[in-house]
């Protein structure tokens, strides 16, 4: 799995690599196993022949000889000729009866009583039941390979007067010397062919990614939200040609969409948006009417309260007016979010400044570093901070706790800066978490619900996020508590 997660680029450089390393590997293998082979039919044929020399000889010494040919003449007829044949053929001679009993051999002894065994039981069955009278047995013995031969002695009747045993030593000093000798060329000449599959593909790698490269770096740039340029390449293969058609055509199809989506989304936002001003201004119109319609019955210009009523009046349609310049003053602020005035920040400075404007005693300031800076706007960053406070003090208010606390907290995570304001007021109930940064979305009787909605709003513009934690509805004798944590992309 481990090869898999490498590029492409690396995948073909090391496949062609693995292919010449694994070709040699093979080659020499079976060029090894072959020599082998080579070596053993080698000495057998080897055997073979000396074996038919010797039994000319021996033929011939039966045909020459003055004593009678039969077994147990045998050691007095090979008396000496059995080491002129030695030393002919280079060969230790072993002469046993049909029994398997020694008779004769060319191996001196220098004492009498010395013992030779006799033939092993299972080469004698095998000579015995083998079509062509002649057994090779193999065996390795002091890490030296061996072969030995049986075969019978007749006479000019073709009557079996004795087993004829020779004992072979497979000396593979020349095979081996040829062998290394040939690894050796074999190893230059793939270590030359090494050298170049690496050089070659080194450059076709290069040459197949390099298009594929391309294309990743027009995809890695390719945004939604802007005009993306098309990948012209010339000289590629079908396939990279058929891959930046395709590209190409999702450009058009993409532009073609986010136009209708941009379209779409503005239509929307305004509908959306004339349905939350034409709710929010019927709220405060309606106690205005009726006002209205409650002094047009009960006007009475001798009433001695004349003046007391005019101002109470007066006074309720000031205040609704002013509720509906407060609804005005909110939808035009998010209206224009976010401000892009980027510059570059100490969040912790920012933050304590925008505390300063809270005259609460329970609010309580945390940082563990004098200085952590990030690219926002310095009003935007404000507006955050203060529009999370106001909803943790409305929070504690509507509750009252014994000891109201609000903790304002900010710290460096890793490449990201996050601000947390934490309360234990009311909280937040379960069912309205989902809802609780929509724009039009507000538990309080009053206001627009715009508070959150444009945090969210402007803390997403920056590549950050906010959520939300409440313990709302904890058990007995413990603070339910909310947190809002809010985090965006520091400057390392």
């Amino acid at each position: 799995m481990y090869f898999y997660k490498k590029s492409l680029r690396t995948r073909i450089f090391l496949s062609m690599i693995l292919l010449v390393l694994g070709a040699s590997v093979l080659i020499a293998i079976v060029t090894v196993f072959q020599y082998k082979e080579e070596a053993q039919d080698y000495h057998r044929d080897r055997l073979l022949r000396k074996e038919a020399a010797i039994r000319e000889n021996i033929n011939y010494v039966l045909k020459t000889t003055t004593y009678p040919v039969e077994t147990d003449q045998i050691p007095l007829i090979f008396k000496d000729k059995i080491y002129e044949i030695k030393d002919i053929h280079s060969l230790e001679i072993f002469l046993y009866d049909l029994d398997g009993n020694f008779l004769k051999s060319s191996k001196p002894s220098f004492f009498k009583d010395t013992v030779f065994p006799k033939i092993p039981k299972y080469a004698l069955e095998a000579l015995q039941n083998s079509s062509t009278k002649s057994y090779i047995k193999e065996f390795e013995e002091g890490g030296q390979k061996y072969q030995s031969s049986y075969t019978y002695i007749t006479d000019s009747y073709f009557k079996p007067l004795a087993i004829l045993n020779l004992p072979y030593i497979e000396d593979d000093g020349f095979i081996t010397k040829e062998l290394t000798e040939y690894l050796y060329r074999l190893g230059i000449a793939y270590f030359s062919m090494l050298i170049a599959a690496i050089a070659i593909s080194y450059f076709l790698s290069k040459y197949i990614t390099r298009s594929l490269m391309e294309i990743s770096e027009k995809l890695t740039e390719t945004r939604f939200d802007m005009r993306n340029k098309k990948i012209h390449l010339s000289d590629t293969p079908t396939e990279i040609s058929t891959i930046v058609n395709a590209y190409n055509g999702m450009i058009d199809e993409l532009e073609n969409s986010a136009a209708q989506l941009a379209a779409s989304e503005r239509e929307t936002a305004w509908r959306e948006m004339a349905k939350q001003v034409a709710h929010e201004i019927k709220n405060p119109l309606t106690p205005m009417k009726l006002t209205v319609q409650s002094f047009q019955r009960k006007f009475d210009s001798n009433d001695p309260d004349i003046d007391k009523k005019m101002t109470e009046y007066t006074n309720t349609l000031l205040q609704q007016i002013d509720t509906l310049s407060s609804i005005s003053s909110a939808f035009s602020t998010y209206a224009k979010m976010p401000a892009q005035q980027d510059e570059t920040l100490n969040v912790v400075k920012i933050t304590k400044l925008a505390l300063d404007i809270f005259t609460e005693d329970y609010i309580y300031f945390f940082s563990e570093e004098d200085e952590v800076r990030a690219r926002f706007d310095r009003t935007q960053l404000i507006r955050v901070v203060t529009n999370l406070v106001k909803n943790s003090i409305q929070s504690v208010e509507q509750k009252e706790p014994e000891n109201p606390r609000i903790d304002v907290e900010v710290k460096a995570e890793e490449n990201f800066v996050t601000i947390t304001v934490t309360d234990n007021g009311i909280g937040v109930p379960e069912e309205n978490r989902s809802s609780i940064f929509e724009p039009q979305f507000t538990t309080k009787s009053s206001g627009m619900g715009l508070g959150l909605g444009m945090v969210k709003n402007i803390v997403e513009t920056y590549g950050g996020t906010i959520t939300l934690t409440s313990s709302e509805a904890a058990p007995a004798g413990r603070q339910e508590k909310t947190t809002f944590k809010v985090s965006f992309p520091a400057m390392l």
